[in-house]
């Protein structure tokens, strides 16, 4: 993934970079779209090691472009390899996100709509719903790739600034096409830069390009059966540190909070923005 993700940036080298706007989080999304026209793309590493099971490395290779101001599509790819076990492709995902209101609002809704095609192998872990836990992490690759998962995923996006602060709250319900009930769960948000005003000269290591915060998400329970019991949740510190006008890297140790949790992930994301990516393809025709 890492060498299809530099043979895109070489390919586009020539495009115009926009100022970078990916936001802090890795499983909470805030209600930002990506500006119209505007390719980013994004590697996202994550390692664990959940009791009983063997260490592994996962990630999504994540391509986002911006269709307009209030909608923003995103298709990723996702695999994973687990020490003594195998290394695996495990599915991808096409998303879409739509901005409901117009202008900055207290509160700012975005609905969000997902179609995954999978194996139960992914250990992403892009969301938690229902009663996931670390015993689906554990699991032999031989036993859990069998699993085919074709799941549709909603979500109610709230997000708001403050006073420098960005607060977001995620509502999720994931239906699998296979019959299961409703799975639902949560994630909320909150972060800030370390300096709201700009420096006068340029500099990688300016306070204002440093985000920091927190996110917590976990599982709820599914269709006739909410509930915080034998649910996982996690505490994630973040830090986002935006390199240059086009590329941020972002950092997360997420703590797992129940005997359900993992006891620790750990996420790296690495981004870069294209800007104008649009008009040029149209200059192309």
């Amino acid at each position: 993934m890492l060498r299809a993700l530099l043979s895109i940036a070489a390919c586009a080298a020539c495009v115009t970079l926009a100022s970078a706007q990916e936001r802090a989080y890795f499983v909470a999304y805030d209600h930002h779209m990506e500006e119209p026209g505007s390719l980013e793309l994004s590697l996202n590493p994550v390692f664990g090691h959940p009791e009983g099971g063997n260490a592994f490395a996962a990630a999504w290779l994540e391509v986002e472009y911006g269709l307009a101001g209030w909608w923003t599509s995103e298709l990723y790819l996702t695999g994973q390899t687990t020490r003594d076990e195998s290394t695996l492709f495990t599915g991808w995902r096409f998303e879409n996100r739509f901005r409901i209101l117009d202008g900055d609002r207290p509160v700012n809704p975005v609905l969000y709509v997902e179609y995954e095609d999978g194996t139960g192998a992914a250990k992403t872990v892009q969301e938690v719903v229902g009663f996931d836990n670390q015993e689906d992490l554990a699991a032999p690759n031989a036993e859990s790739s069998q699993r085919t998962e074709q799941e549709v995923e909603l979500k109610l996006i709230l997000g708001s600034d403050v006073g420098g602060w960005n607060v977001s709250e995620n509502a999720i319900a994931v239906k699998s096409l296979h019959g299961e009930p409703w799975e639902f769960g949560y994630a909320l948000g909150a972060s800030r830069p370390l300096a709201l005003a700009a420096s006068p000269a340029p500099c990688r290591f300016c306070l204002e390009n440093f985000r920091v915060g927190a996110e917590l998400y976990g599982g709820l329970g599914e269709q006739g059966n909410l509930t915080l019991s034998g649910t996982s949740h996690y505490l994630a510190p973040v830090v986002s540190w935006e390199v240059g006008k086009a590329t941020t890297l972002r950092l997360s140790p997420a703590f797992g909070l129940t005997s359900s949790s993992a006891p620790l992930l750990l996420r790296i994301g690495f981004t870069y923005e294209f800007g104008n990516v649009g008009p040029r393809i149209g200059g192309w025709r």
